[in-house]
């Protein structure tokens, strides 16, 4: 229930005029609220000490910190927002875009918590290990403090008032990433036009997911002149046809007549082509897995 305070009068003529601030302590005492303070905790802790051992590591150490930082400031800044039900004001679908957060946030902190330990830990550990161990645990628990709060926030069967909360939605936030992903691992390719088509299946069905997203957010899906359930399933079936070609086409071309060179680390062009490889075939689960439920929504609306 909300807790207002109200402020005292300064003068008995303005006894009309009391100023109210509105402060809903469910923002931080419920489930989704808990989980999002031990978000906020654990991040904070996972950069600070990775901070405190004053050792760069290049690309991957930046991205780290970046994920670390990112979301504790924009899950604070949620918190605030709902503590003070200030997100009210905004012209955007909160629900969709708290969903659509947490969801990238456990994605990102994942992916930081294999990346940061791979590369900044060596074998055996020389310096600050204990930090370093302490940050990757808190990396680790921060992870699951953002998957508990997709858990807590997904919409149930048959409720579709938050679409990014859905299955179809919270898949549509992991294929933007996944792709993100591919994206950093492109690099040098050779320029045959089978893996310059499946740049252009990678980028056309990330622009075209990222605005459905972005549209759904700003609420201005309403506004598309079309039966929307069905263009998503149209576009869904698109993709999934796409990402077949580009899961056969990307492999036979890079790795045809061609061996993993010795010694091939981290930076080595085959081992990132590999990576693309597994994410197009991630990515083709999840279109595939999206368009399933996409269409079992539409068929099960469209019979009752």
């Amino acid at each position: 229930t909300p807790v207002v305070a109200t402020m005292p009068r300064a003068t008995t003529s303005q006894s009309t005029s009391m100023a109210a601030a509105t402060v809903n302590l469910r923002a931080v005492t419920s489930w989704v609220g808990i989980a999002r303070l031990l978000a906020v905790v654990l991040s904070c802790l996972a950069f600070s000490l990775v901070a405190s051992t004053r050792e760069y590591y290049g690309a991957y150490w930046t991205w780290c910190m970046f994920t670390w930082c990112f979301c504790f400031a924009v899950t604070l800044v949620v918190l605030l927002l709902e503590l003070l039900e200030l997100y009210r004001v905004l012209p955007i679908s909160w629900d969709d875009f708290t969903s659509a957060f947490s969801m990238l946030a456990a994605l990102m902190i994942f992916t930081t918590s294999v990346v940061y330990p791979s590369t900044s830990i060596s074998s055996p550990c020389r310096s600050h290990c204990a930090e370093k161990a302490v940050a990757t645990t808190a990396s680790c628990l921060c992870f699951f403090a953002y998957a508990i709060e997709v858990g807590l926030t997904r919409a149930k069967p048959g409720d579709i008032s938050s679409f990014l909360s859905t299955v179809p939605g919270l898949l549509k936030v992991f294929e933007v990433y996944v792709a993100c992903l591919i994206f950093s691992l492109l690099g040098n390719y050779k320029l045959v036009p089978g893996l310059q088509w499946c740049v252009a299946v990678y980028s056309i069905c990330f622009i075209i997911t990222f605005l459905i997203i972005i549209f759904t957010i700003g609420r201005c899906l309403a506004y598309i002149p079309c039966p929307l359930e069905q263009m998503l399933v149209g576009y869904s079936a698109l993709a999934v046809v796409m990402y077949i070609t580009a899961t056969i086409l990307w492999p036979y071309y890079n790795f045809k007549d061609t061996q993993r060179p010795n010694p091939c680390n981290s930076d080595c062009t085959w081992n990132k082509h590999l990576g693309v490889t597994f994410l197009t075939i991630f990515n083709l689960i999840a279109y595939l897995v999206d368009l399933v439920y996409s269409t079992r929504t539409v068929f099960i609306r469209t019979s009752s």
